[in-house]
């Protein structure tokens, strides 16, 4: 519910900016094509929670306030997307960098009441979707909750606009040097990144000339020509949230996967890319099926120690063809999956080449996500202190169906999404069902059936 100052806030906090860009403590820099994505590629409004990436830490042992807060500042510090709001601009949004930042931080001591598994879920729910301020910022929030002096949980979101999936390990990291840096009384901050986050904008913008941009545009013009939809859209508003619901792929199971996929010289992501592939064509009844994969967008080493909303968007299309086995299914796809990833472009960029307009319905090119994840979560290792690591949300809820793969231990970690106004449970069941057995099926060389070849 708004009060009646909050307009009289907005203008204050307007004033402050335009006072902090003429006095030089804040700088404009162009956005970075991930981010226009978000304003411009996007079915979901950009200051919606569901663009928030959300996770927290239980911690157990001795951990002071003051050394939270300390950690968290050297982070601050060293990463200026903790620092970067937006300022509207006549043709899309302007990153607003601060030369300081303070932690967006709050320290809770939780009673008894509060200390019950539900009080504790209402609350972290709370931190997860209350919506940033984009133009004011920060657009991150860490909370810690002591449920005892030696049991801590600490939340973190972050805004989609500054942070991929990447981006949580690289805070988990610094925030454990940081951690120790402060514990070891050594003298100022962490070490500078080797690229800031504007500064790679900055040189990916450079890289992608108009004459570039084009050329990548005819291929994908040319490969997703005549690409259907593989449902009609909902009218009216859709879910804010997917449900998701987690299972596992036994290690049996998980080392025949990979074993196929050294035999058919293909990648473990493409093997399960195209078995995803026909169970969704079994799903759905149709052959012609187009995904969209994330990538990390980090091949240079410069940006791998650089918190920030880098990745971008692969759509990969495939014709299921039920008479090829499934090694020749795996090499063709494998060489699908090459061919797109060698012809990315900024996916801002190839909506816009392909006009297809986003509505709060649509979703541009693609209906189904899959990734296999694998950006880089560090183990969290801090004196004195045991760590559990939890992830909620990814922020990318501008689909209406996802499966993303975590390979955990020996086993294959599988997160199921969906729009619940779309596919109930027994959808999920389903689909999820027909995924299993294609790859139970991987250990029976002799049979056929729901293969995949390239379009």
């Amino acid at each position: 519910m708004r009060t009646t100052d909050e307009p009289s806030k907005r203008e204050d906090g307007r004033i402050r900016l335009k006072q902090w860009l003429e006095e030089g403590n804040a700088r404009l820099h162009a956005p970075s094509f991930s981010q226009r994505e978000l304003w411009e590629a996007s079915p979901t409004a950009v200051e919606d929670p569901s663009n928030h990436i959300c996770t927290f830490m239980e911690v157990k042992g001795i951990l002071s306030p003051r050394n939270c807060v300390a950690a968290v500042q050297k982070v601050v510090d060293r990463q200026e997307v903790l620092r970067l709001s937006f300022l509207p601009g006549r043709v899309g949004p302007l990153q607003m960098l601060r030369n300081t930042g303070t932690p967006a931080m709050e320290l809770r001591e939780l009673s008894s009441a509060e200390r019950r598994p539900e009080a504790i879920e209402e609350r972290l729910q709370a931190v997860f979707r209350e919506p940033f301020d984009l133009l004011r910022g920060p657009l991150y929030r860490v909370e810690a909750m002591w449920r005892d002096r030696d049991d801590l949980l600490l939340a973190f979101v972050i805004h989609h606009a500054i942070a991929d999936g990447w981006t949580l390990g690289v805070w988990i990291q610094d925030l454990c040097k940081a951690y120790v840096h402060h514990l070891s009384r050594f003298p100022g901050g962490l070490r500078s990144v080797p690229q800031s986050y504007t500064a790679w904008a900055a040189a990916e913008r450079d890289e992608w000339s108009p004459s570039r941009l084009e050329q990548h545009a005819r291929y994908w013009k040319a490969h997703l020509a005549g690409a259907p939809r593989l449902w009609n859209p909902v009218l009216g508003a859709r879910t804010r949230t997917l449900v998701r619901r987690v299972s596992h792929v036994p290690a049996d199971i998980a080392h025949t996967v990979k074993s196929v996929a050294r035999r058919s010289d293909a990648t473990l992501f493409s093997t399960l890319l195209a078995a995803f592939q026909i169970a969704v064509s079994q799903w759905t009844g149709q052959k012609d099926i187009v995904v969209g994969t994330p990538v990390a967008n980090r091949t240079k080493r410069t940006v791998r120690e650089t918190m920030g909303y880098c990745s971008g968007v692969v759509p990969l299309r495939s014709e299921v063809d039920a008479s090829r086995p499934f090694g020749e299914s795996v090499s063709e796809v494998h060489r699908m999956v090459v061919d797109s990833f060698a012809n990315a472009m900024p996916f801002v960029e190839l909506v816009h080449a392909l006009g297809d307009t986003p509505t709060p319905d649509h979703n541009p090119i693609f209906d189904i996500r899959f990734a296999l994840q694998n950006h880089p979560i560090p183990d969290i290792t801090l004196p004195g202190l045991n760590v559990k690591l939890h992830m909620r949300s990814t922020g990318t809820a501008r689909f209406d169906l996802g499966c993303e793969i975590t390979e955990a231990g020996r086993e294959l970690e599988v997160v199921w999404l969906h729009r619940p106004e779309l596919f109930d449970v027994s959808d999920i069941d389903e689909i999820e069902g027909l995924f299993r057995t294609v790859l139970e099926g991987l250990g029976q060389p002799s049979k056929k059936g729901g293969t995949a070849v390239v379009a």
